[in-house]
């Protein structure tokens, strides 16, 4: 059974830093494709950047500021984020596809005040 879970949300000022875990369990782990995706309240939800191996991509919106890396040893993925702006207040997911089926975390908010 494939399970993700997220960790790491709160509550942090613009220009501050955050760090989210994905802990990620029944996958092979270290070949699989790892997401993160966010839901503004209101809007819908979008990619902030894929890792697969050896090639990491993200959106135009939080490039420069926002890394993601892996622990294979650990099976979780991270997504550290830096420069926080109010407009990246939103629940962030972890999300993979396995057996040609997506799983998703439950979501962890990540509040920036102004």
């Amino acid at each position: 059974q494939v399970q993700l879970v997220e960790s790491g949300g709160g509550l942090v000022q613009a220009g501050g830093s955050l760090r989210l875990s994905c802990a990620a369990s029944g996958i092979i782990f270290s070949i699989n494709v790892m997401s993160w995706y966010r839901q503004a309240p209101g809007k819908q939800r979008e990619l902030v950047g894929i890792t697969s191996t050896g090639s990491t991509k993200y959106a135009d919106s939080v490039r420069g500021r926002f890394t993601i890396s892996r622990d294979n040893a650990k099976n979780t993925v991270y997504l550290q984020m830096n420069s926080l702006k109010p407009e990246d207040t939103a629940v962030y997911y972890c999300n993979t596809v396995y057996n040609g089926y997506p799983y998703w975390g439950q979501g962890t908010q990540v509040t920036v005040s102004s």
